[in-house]
């Protein structure tokens, strides 16, 4: 397992995560602190993929209240946690948390080397810390060694972002900074 950590580029807060992989997938748990669009908060995320890293189980929990669950099953179709289909996911391939970078990586991963091309994809995109739930239109686009532009087709906002080797965020303009080299720990 390896440990990262990112802080905003303005103002105060803070992500936390462990990235490991067993025989099934790739586990993300991690936290989150901050504060944005006038909320402050403190939430714990698990992303569980499988080895393709398409999102097939997530669990986010915000301080003080509010639970979310949902089931991907890989292919587009998402469940709530009790089991109900959520038809306004269909075709959503990722999920984005509005306060995590990490979840950048999930679409680099499993797009790989088809990002020479701008990649166009449907997200299950989380606001927190309200655990509201939508679709939204992404576009992902290699632009060289570990550098990616992020696009949010639903509105003007788009970035150049610097990863590592393994896909996660170095740097991602304007919003967040990784704060120390990855860890491992827990061989």
């Amino acid at each position: 397992m390896k440990s990262y950590r990112w802080i905003p580029e303005t103002g105060s807060g803070l992500e936390h995560l462990v990235l490991g992989q067993t025989n099934e997938g790739i586990i993300a748990q991690g936290v989150v602190i901050g504060g944005r669009y006038g909320d402050d908060y403190g939430a714990s995320y698990r992303i569980a993929c499988d080895a393709a890293w398409r999102v097939r189980h997530a669990i986010i929990d915000v301080a003080g209240g509010g639970h979310l669950e949902l089931f991907a099953d890989g292919d587009g179709q998402w469940r709530d946690g009790d089991g109900a289909v959520i038809e306004a996911l269909a075709g959503c391939t990722d999920i984005d948390l509005t306060a995590s970078c990490f979840t950048n990586t999930l679409p680099i991963r499993r797009l790989g080397d088809s990002l020479g091309e701008r990649q166009v994809i449907d997200v299950a995109w989380v606001w927190i810390p309200q655990l509201k739930v939508e679709k939204a239109q992404q576009a992902y686009t290699r632009l060289g060694m570990n550098a990616y532009r992020f696009e949010s087709l639903g509105s003007a906002f788009r970035a150049d972002l610097r990863v590592d080797d393994d896909g996660l965020v170095v740097q991602y303009p304007g919003l967040f900074k990784r704060t120390d080299i990855a860890r491992g720990c827990c061989s």
